[in-house]
């Protein structure tokens, strides 16, 4: 599969795997589920692309702690990410913009996407997963 969008050392927005995360990190377990599903498919050697959305950007704050009920934050697997290769992390600046946030204010470089990017990796990759 050929590379989509090279920017220099921009990630490729092409993969086997896109794992789209749009959930807030606490009062639900997608974002946690997400993840884990992204590092057993990255164990099994799928190329995946983490892509961030809506409430999701809310799990790369620099300024994240545990939920009200007790639940762990998703810094530490989330951190972890390079050790299964994971190396593609983009994120929604459109969902930036909404929460006035920047990059900036992430603990983990990621890379923002326009919505035109955003349409472009959905075709660029062979299985989508929505969590």
């Amino acid at each position: 599969m050929s590379d989509a969008t090279e920017q220099g050392d921009a990630p490729t927005l092409a993969g086997d795997l896109l794992m789209i995360l749009r959930h807030a990190p606490h009062g639900s377990s997608w974002l946690k589920e997400g993840l884990d599903v992204a590092l057993v498919a990255a164990a099994f050697g799928r190329d995946v692309t983490l892509l961030f959305s809506g409430e999701g950007v809310l799990s790369l704050l620099t300024e994240q702690g545990a939920g009200a009920l007790g639940q762990k934050g998703t810094h530490p697997v989330i951190e972890m990410l390079g050790m299964y290769d994971i190396e593609t992390l983009l994120v929604d600046a459109d969902a930036l913009t909404a929460y006035g946030l920047d990059r900036e204010d992430l603990f983990v470089p990621v890379r923002p996407v326009s919505s035109v990017e955003m349409a472009q990796a959905l075709r660029c990759h062979l299985l989508v997963l929505n969590f």
